[in-house]
């Protein structure tokens, strides 16, 4: 068994996937690197079984009809042979010494008997033409260097929140806690963080800066034109995460506030980005979702709705269209837009 599997979903990426392989084969032979062709029409294919050939025993390249990014997901899980499992975007990259200090914890963890369901790192923006770089850190809210559980988790920011750039899961839990992304759908990394969630016990906060979250292609799904162009994927994937649990019944009341306020900025995305595209077509889409999370789960309405943001989204009137775009600077920090 290898110690970690890094899946790199890529469909039509021979632009830039290569700087993404290249950072992650200093890992060795330790590491498993699942490049995952999504059904490209470019040289992706290729370039992946290139790097396969090179590498045997590191890089495997995985061929599927397009499914999209969650597809891709799904496949690098069914395929991990790794303890841990990681997703890198085919734009992205890593820190090289941050990388040799995630695996030297992770060696460490698994030669013990301690059991560890969810490791955490920093991620840094890689905002193209930004001259000071924005780095997401959790010194703050998590214990630092030693396992821990929710009970001792400090207060999250808002804005503060642990996404797909950030974490790396135990690979059995993935699948015990029955994680499968569905198809043809953008922003299903906000599934992939929050479904295993219930099932993360025991985490690791490692204080570096690993993760490098490129932002500045103009056909990127986080381009604010691109998001609201997709909104249709947005709303199906705030309402996949409404569907997901009772948040009311679980147990851990720490892990339970976190998990709120994790659908709270989701649904703050949804709702600013369907007013800041000023149709009546999306405005009503707006009422259409929070009618849906009513019927859904009344006390997670009156939560959300009643909650800072909630109530700052749902102002009437263009006046109060207006201050509810104050709330965008809020989800900007979570999903970078460009």
């Amino acid at each position: 068994m290898k110690l970690l599997s890094i899946a790199i979903p890529c469909y039509n990426s021979q632009d830039y996937m290569e700087r993404c392989i290249q950072s992650l084969l200093p890992g060795g032979e330790d590491v498993e690197i699942l490049v995952v062709d999504d059904g490209s029409q470019d040289m992706t294919p290729e370039i992946a079984d290139a790097y396969a050939k090179r590498y045997p025993h590191i890089v495997k390249a995985i061929h599927q009809e397009n499914g999209g990014h969650g597809e891709a997901v799904n496949a690098g899980i069914a395929h991990a042979n790794g303890l841990f499992f990681k997703v890198v975007d085919s734009d992205d990259w890593v820190d090289a010494d941050a990388y040799e200090k995630i695996l030297d914890t992770l060696r460490e963890i698994a030669g013990s008997d301690q059991t560890l369901d969810l490791l955490i790192s920093n991620f840094v923006y890689e905002k193209q033409g930004a001259k000071r770089k924005k780095v997401m850190k959790y010194t703050s809210a998590l214990v630092t260097g030693q396992i821990f559980t929710w009970s001792d988790v400090r207060r999250m920011r808002k804005g503060q929140y642990l996404l797909m750039h950030s974490v790396i899961y135990r690979t059995k839990l993935l699948r015990d806690c029955g994680l499968h992304l569905p198809a043809h759908t953008f922003y299903v990394d906000n599934l992939y963080v929050y479904i295993p969630l219930p099932y993360v016990k025991t985490m690791y906060y490692l204080d570096v800066d690993f993760y490098r979250y490129y932002i500045g292609r103009e056909d990127q799904s986080v381009n604010e034109e691109v998001m609201i162009g997709r909104i249709d994927q947005q709303i199906k994937v705030n309402k996949m995460m409404v569907d997901a649990y009772d948040l009311w019944k679980i147990p851990n009341k720490k892990q339970r506030k976190y998990m709120f306020n994790y659908l709270e900025i989701i649904t703050v995305i949804s709702t600013v980005l369907l007013i800041r595209s000023g149709t009546k077509e999306n405005l009503e889409k707006k009422r259409e979702l929070w009618r849906y999370i009513k019927q859904a789960d009344l006390r997670l309405f009156h939560r959300l709705r009643n909650g800072i943001m909630g109530n700052t989204m749902n102002l009437p009137g263009r006046s109060g269209r207006k201050i509810s775009v104050a709330a965008y600077k809020i989800a900007q920090k979570v999903v970078g837009f460009n």
